[in-house]
């Protein structure tokens, strides 16, 4: 039989969950932060390498099923879940939830504000690449 500490153990405190009215507030707010990325600086949305990896992938395909995702980008459930809602959130993309027999199907298209901020952190990311390379 295995000793126990005297010390007490701290457990991580789990958030609050949010009611509806505060998701939606969460939700705006991500739309209006993808919004008011002035012209001179990187969409923080998108320039995180997962998101990225997520609009660079859809942007190539179609549409892609949360497997066909996580699998390309070898990534966790939970790490490709918690992205794509941030991207979903601010209308970037777009997921459909569906059933295939009795198992469910998650799909994810890129939407055109998502098509549109990818285009503008590409030419973000080609001036820079082009004004190092001029000094």
């Amino acid at each position: 039989m295995a000793k126990s500490s005297s010390v007490p153990q701290e457990r991580p405190q789990r958030a609050p969950r949010l009611d509806r009215g505060e998701r939606e507030a969460s939700f705006s707010s991500a739309r209006d932060q993808a919004r008011e990325a002035a012209p001179g600086e990187l969409d923080r949305l998108i320039h995180e390498r997962m998101r990225l990896g997520i609009v660079s992938a859809l942007a190539v395909n179609p549409s892609l099923t949360f497997n066909e995702l996580k699998a390309l980008l070898k990534t966790s459930d939970g790490n490709l879940s918690v992205h794509a809602r941030k991207l979903e959130e601010a209308d970037y993309i777009v997921c459909t939830k569906s059933r295939d027999a009795r198992l469910p199907k998650t799909a994810y298209r890129l939407a055109a504000a998502g098509r549109r901020a990818l285009e503008r952190y590409l030419d973000h990311m080609e001036a820079l690449i082009r004004a190092t390379r001029e000094r």
